[in-house]
């Protein structure tokens, strides 16, 4: 196991973190994150989790441009907000320089999703809210499975400083439209409920 030594310039202790982030060695099958500057570790998604994140990629696909690529472990970095993370898919233009890199900067992203897990959820609802919105991805979909009033789908757009506006907010059960680029009706009926 290596340490990791921690520099006071915080432009030296992000680099430092994201080295040790992709130099150590961890558990196999697990998701590592970088989140407001902590590397945190979660098993694997679960089936249910999976399938939703299958569905909303498939009505994606008849949406995006040929040039454009949707990703499920694709690492994007927000420096700003001291975060590594890995959304449950992520939609971006393909960027043929960017191929030997184990991450991509988080402002190239059109769209990310991400489906909580009842044990981080809040890092869904909260940190990476805000560092998505830190790096100005247009669109940001939650699909919050254990949301306190019921299973939702939030889509947040309009980032502004690390805050996004609610653009749609339905219960599983009804459509939501994603607008422009994708114009595409997601039906949250084929989500799994647990």
């Amino acid at each position: 196991m290596s340490a990791l030594t921690v520099s006071q310039d915080p432009d030296q202790y992000w680099d430092d973190l994201v080295r040790y982030w992709e130099e150590m060695e961890w558990p196999e099958g697990s998701k590592v994150e970088i989140i407001e500057g902590i590397i945190t570790v979660s098993p694997s998604p679960t089936f249910r989790h999976n399938v939703i994140a299958e569905r909303i990629q498939r009505r994606l696909y008849s949406a995006i441009p040929e040039d454009w690529a949707i990703f499920q472990t694709q690492s994007i970095s927000v420096p700003a907000r001291l975060g590594m993370l890995i959304p449950d898919l992520l939609v971006m233009p393909v960027q043929e320089h960017l191929e030997e890199d184990s991450h991509v900067p988080a402002a190239l992203a059109e769209l990310v999703v991400e489906v909580t897990s009842k044990s981080n959820a809040r890092h869904d609802r909260v940190s990476k809210a805000a560092a998505y919105a830190t790096a100005k991805i247009p669109l940001y979909l939650l699909i919050d499975r254990w949301a306190p009033g019921g299973p939702t789908v939030t889509l947040y757009g309009e980032p502004k400083d690390d805050v996004y506006r609610v653009l749609s907010a339905v219960k599983f059960g009804d459509p939501l439209k994603l607008p422009a680029p994708f114009d595409v009706v997601i039906d949250t009926g084929e989500f799994p409920v647990d």
